[in-house]
């Protein structure tokens, strides 16, 4: 046994000083310290276990090729039967054993393939001097950690966002997160609202954002989705028949918000009522009261549906279908019942001066209030003959007071009576009112000095000169008239008649 130990123990020697002699150069520094047992990288007459040895040792490499990921899993060469391939050593311990040439070498047989901007990369740009190139960091965070824009509101995954081709160009999915972009907000970019590249945004509300647009300066609230949606800001969704109580009719449809509406529309308590919105342009003037309603409507505001006829107990007839309402209600016609006597309208204007009474529709009508009248003067103290029913009204009545006019004929016909006043004011003694030239008057009837002879051709004021109201009448004596040229000087008395005839004054009858 001890011979045999003995054996074993020169035998080793021997041969560890056999490969110390024949080893062909130094080994490299990495290597240095195994460079006395040859064993720890070579296999005595077994060359293909020297790749074991390496792998042994290089236990990262080792895993790599196994797991073919890395250089040495993916290159064809790398992952070949000899490591001494690539990496001759015994040159000595300066040599550099690592063959790679970084102006070809193909970093697709890597486990980070270079694109797009990466291309353009240099190697130190990843790769730091004093370590290993596998221990470059594949992760963008790790070299890209200073000039991350999003700080640490993401997380280091940016490859689930960015591509290296271009960086800009995300390729994010914002429907995965709470706020799904819909409308407009699919072509905005990510600084539109993201201004500051972090993520999440601290506004997801319209207001959010859009505060400093909005086209209603506030007044309308933050609530923009109420009205507004992204697929077409201008096209509102609001609809004031449903989500109010006040369906927008006629020209209120064409009002804009603000002119009904406060600053902010969603904490206002509207008063429906018109007057609370239209009380300083009300036209009446707050005669009609508030009920604007009872009469208009705001399809057609210039045409009333208020019908006089059936709303009330006053149809409106003839010219007062043309009348303006506040022509009659003068005061507020909802507190102030109007009386119908026509008077009570018109009695300022009234042109009888109400002498006639307040019954104007005795003659009148709203139809026509000129023409036709109904009066019938024949029911008057005055009934119209003849001529007089062919005049004027105003022929005979100098005013409209008609009832204090005085119904003699001469309080019409002074200036015109050819009589002068002689036969005083009872005209209608002689004449009538059908012919003026036809006497009614007969002298032998109403007198008592029948007209004969050439009496008849004789003028009234040839007998009588003065006026019969001033003297009292003739005695019918021829003298009364003939005194002035009786030839006879009075000597044969005042009969006349006893000579004379009415028929010829010269020719004398016979005294027998």
């Amino acid at each position: 046994m001890t011979m045999t130990l003995a054996v074993l123990t020169f035998s080793n020697a021997w041969s560890q000083d056999v490969e110390t002699v024949l080893m062909p150069g130094k080994v490299i520094t990495g290597h240095a310290d195994l460079e006395s047992e040859c064993s720890s990288c070579h296999v005595m007459f077994d060359k293909s276990g020297q790749r074991q040895r390496c792998m042994d040792c290089h236990e990262d490499v080792a895993a790599d090729v196994k797991a073919s990921i890395g250089f040495h899993g993916l290159h064809p060469e790398a992952s070949s039967d000899k490591c001494a391939s690539c990496h001759t050593d015994h040159e000595g311990r300066d040599a550099e054993i690592v063959v790679l040439d970084e102006d070809t070498f193909d970093h697709a047989f890597t486990d980070f393939e270079t694109v797009g901007a990466h291309l353009e990369a240099e190697c130190s740009d990843c790769h730091e001097a004093d370590k290993k190139y596998r221990e470059a960091p594949s992760d963008c965070v790790a070299c890209h950690r200073d000039d991350k824009p999003h700080k640490d509101t993401m997380d280091d995954d940016c490859a689930s966002c960015h591509e290296s081709t271009e960086w800009a160009d995300a390729k994010f999915d914002h429907d995965t997160t709470d706020y799904a972009l819909l409308g407009k907000h699919r072509e905005a970019k990510c600084l539109d609202c993201h201004e500051d590249s972090t993520f999440p945004s601290p506004a997801t509300t319209c207001f959010g954002c859009h505060e400093a647009d909005d086209a209603h300066d506030g007044r309308s609230g933050q609530q923009c989705e109420t009205c507004h949606n992204p697929t077409d800001w201008h096209d509102s969704s609001f609809e004031h028949a449903r989500d109010t109580d006040f369906p927008l009719e006629g020209k209120h449809s064409e009002a804009a918000c603000g002119d009904c509406h406060s600053e902010n529309p969603f904490e206002d308590e509207m008063n429906t009522a018109c007057v609370s919105c239209h009380l300083e342009d009300d036209a009446h003037d707050k005669h009609r009261g508030e009920q604007c309603d009872t009469c208009h409507s705001s399809t057609e505001w210039e045409k009333p549906f208020f019908q006089h006829d059936v709303h009330t107990d006053y149809k409106l007839l003839g010219g007062h279908k043309e009348v303006a309402c506040n022509d009659c209600h003068v005061e507020p016609v909802f507190e102030v019942a109007l009386r119908t006597a026509c008077e009570s309208c018109h009695l300022e204007d009234d042109p009888h001066e109400s002498v006639l009474g307040s019954q104007c529709e005795t003659c009148h009508t709203e139809v026509n209030w000129q023409d036709p009248l109904f009066f019938d003067h024949d029911l008057t103290r005055f009934p119209l003959h003849g001529v007089h029913k062919e005049q004027d009204c105003d022929s005979c009545h100098a005013t409209k007071a008609y009832a204090n006019d005085d119904v003699n004929c001469v309080s019409c016909h002074r200036d015109d009576d050819t009589h002068k006043g002689n036969f005083a004011d009872r005209c209608d003694s002689c004449h009538n009112p059908v012919a003026w030239d036809i006497w009614t008057f007969d002298h032998g009837l109403q007198t008592d000095f029948p007209l004969i002879g050439a009496h008849v051709e004789v003028g009234c004021d040839d007998c009588h000169r003065m006026p019969l109201r001033k003297i009292k009448a003739l005695d019918g004596s021829c003298r009364d008239c003939h005194r002035a040229d009786d030839v006879h000087d009075g000597e044969f008395g005042a009969d006349c008649g006893r000579c004379h005839s009415a028929d010829s004054f010269k020719e004398v009858r016979s005294l027998q």
